[in-house]
């Protein structure tokens, strides 16, 4: 990463949460130092985020892009923690490791370390993550502090690490047969849930 690059991903919020159409927010930056991406992709950052980020690239302040999505006040991931199954597949998928939890037993968010990225929703099986408002009336960067992007980039890069350490081990051939275990354990639990929902449709019905 060249200095520019260096100093775009300083001034972006860190949620990770790939809207930009990057893998994360250092690959996003370092696609706008190379000129192959505008400042106007990171809905996180909002208008404030393309101010800052062209101050330091010079390219004039335009709206977020819509097809990147639009500044909104942050959200949380919820669990429901009744219907989760323990697959763990949104552990693996939360880019701070904001979500705790163990095979076969309820999960749940640590809500000072969430940031509202969203990619644990398409991954749970069972659909029993939702999204709350956390900053009602605020967003982009008045409902994200640097002090909260700097920590979350913090714990971004641990989470990549030990993922680029557990890689080699998983292709290991007990790790294949445990991975494959887990799969068929997720998609059996969520058929019984499923049929007991289908016997009892009340027990489905939230807020």
């Amino acid at each position: 990463m060249n200095a520019l690059a260096g100093r775009i991903l300083d001034a972006l919020p860190q949620t990770q949460c790939t809207r930009c159409g990057y893998a994360d927010c250092a690959g996003y930056a370092q696609a706008i130092a190379d000129g192959e991406a505008t400042i106007h992709q990171c809905p996180p950052g909002g208008a404030e985020g393309v101010v800052r980020l062209s101050q330091l690239t010079g390219q004039p302040v335009q709206p977020v892009d819509p097809q990147f999505g639009t500044e909104a006040p942050r959200a949380m991931a919820v669990i429901d923690e009744a219907w989760c199954i323990g697959c763990t597949l949104c552990l693996d998928a939360c880019p701070t490791d904001a979500i705790l939890g163990i095979h076969k037993r309820m999960h749940t968010v640590i809500e000072a370390h969430c940031t509202g990225c969203e990619l644990c929703i398409p991954v749970c099986p069972v659909d029993c993550i939702s999204l709350e408002v956390a900053t009602p009336g605020r967003s982009g960067w008045q409902a994200w502090s640097q002090a909260q992007a700097d920590e979350a980039r913090r714990r971004y890069d641990a989470h990549r690490r030990r993922h680029d350490e557990d890689e080699p081990r998983a292709t290991a051939p007990t790790e294949v047969a445990t991975a494959s275990e887990r799969k068929r354990s997720v998609v059996e639990a969520a058929l019984a849930r499923a049929r007991a929902a289908a016997s009892n449709p009340d027990t489905r019905k939230r807020p």
